[in-house]
């Protein structure tokens, strides 16, 4: 729905603007594009996966405009996102060649090509450091110089490794069903409106541009009580993803005439959940179902949460609302969420003054009854 502000006077909405502007920039100081790169990586990233769109500096943009608020930001850059063309397709992407930054199971304590840590919070203290109040631009080069340095040296002697799935090697013990190739094209939800019964395709594009808090609210709700289930992280990875595009002057050529246009970083959740399922004569046995979850960036709550509510949906048991796509599907979109909720702050008054007429009319008619009554 994506409400926007209604008509109103006209000077008014000036000064309210320039209100806006005064509190971006009253203090005296303005955040320079490359610094909102460089040190809010993790709100880049849920910007990004929210708006989707892939863009590092319009991601920035949108986050200095909307002075840090993520749905506001988020609105700026799907509204701007509508207005660029489509040029070219790009060819479906294997998450296996996935150059890795960080690679773990939570459900195998050795995995082949081992686990790799990577960048993340989860081994710190969650301590303020208070230190960074006093960090300067030369302390930081001078760390990246050492960095570097170190780093050079590790990539010649490990050199560029691909790393294997991990759940090819449960699917080769015959404990996973093998996922068969769904070579359709996949429905487009930001050309064509979400539809009931949706296909996965469109579940899992809304799950991915939804808000972060919205889906890691309704994930934590499915682990808690609605669904009861308990899955773990089969694998979780993070890194760069090769994009390739058919020759743009021959696209009809052969496939070694592809183009490589760039990288996007991306994380990508498995999930194991567990399930009961009653064999012949009443048996029970203990299977394992797949949750999917892919964003943009480094989010991984936000992955993990997309795996949880992709089982849930895929089973659609109707004594669960987290169960419902329509309630999940419709409920976790920022900007509609947002859009809508926000209207309310517009002019309402003849709606309004309907209601508060039909109260005044009732109450009237309350009271004469009342003194009809008392005579």
């Amino acid at each position: 729905m994506g409400y926007v502000a209604v008509k109103g006077g006209t000077l008014a909405i000036e000064e309210s603007i320039k209100r806006l502007k005064y509190e971006r920039v009253k203090r005296g100081t303005v955040l320079a594009i490359a610094d909102i790169e460089g040190g809010m990586r993790g709100l880049i990233d849920q910007v990004m996966s929210e708006g989707s769109i892939y863009d590092e500096t319009l991601a920035a943009i949108a986050i200095k405009q909307a002075e840090g608020n993520p749905e506001e930001a988020v609105f700026l850059l799907r509204a701007y996102r509508s207005t660029l063309p489509r040029k070219h397709y790009s060819h479906p992407v294997d998450t296996e060649q996935m150059w890795i930054e960080r690679r773990i199971s939570a459900s195998f304590k050795n995995i082949p090509g081992g686990q790799i840590l990577g960048a993340t919070q989860d081994y710190t203290h969650r301590l303020l450091d208070f230190d960074l109040t006093d960090e300067t631009r030369a302390e930081a080069q001078g760390w990246l110089a050492d960095f570097y340095e170190d780093l050079e040296r590790q990539e010649k002697q490990q050199g560029l490794i691909r790393y294997p799935k991990v759940m090819d090697y449960l699917r080769k013990e015959g404990l996973l069903a093998d996922c068969e190739d769904q070579d359709q094209e996949p429905d487009d939800v930001t050309r064509k409106s979400l539809s009931f019964p949706s296909a996965r395709s469109q579940r899992l594009q809304v799950l991915t541009r939804g808000q972060t808090g919205a889906v890691t609210s309704l994930a934590y709700a499915v682990i808690r009580a609605y669904g009861v289930i308990h899955p773990t992280v089969g694998e979780l990875r993070v890194g760069q993803m090769p994009i390739y595009i058919d020759n743009p002057i021959h696209p009809d050529t052969e496939d070694e005439d592809t183009y490589f246009i760039g990288a996007v970083k991306l994380t990508e959740a498995e999930m194991i959940v567990p399930v009961t399922v009653e064999r012949e004569r009443g048996k029970k046995e203990i299977e394992f179902q797949i949750g999917y979850g892919l964003c943009y960036g480094q989010n991984e709550t936000k992955a993990i949460a997309m795996g949880i509510l992709d089982n849930s949906l895929e089973k659609g048991n109707p004594e669960y609302p987290t169960s419902d796509e329509e309630f999940v599907l419709f409920h976790i979109d920022s900007v509609e969420s947002t859009g809508f909720i926000s209207h309310l702050k517009m002019p309402h008054y003849v709606t309004f003054q309907s209601k508060l007429d039909s109260a005044r009319k009732t109450k009237r008619q309350a009271s004469g009854g009342q003194e009809e009554a008392n005579r």
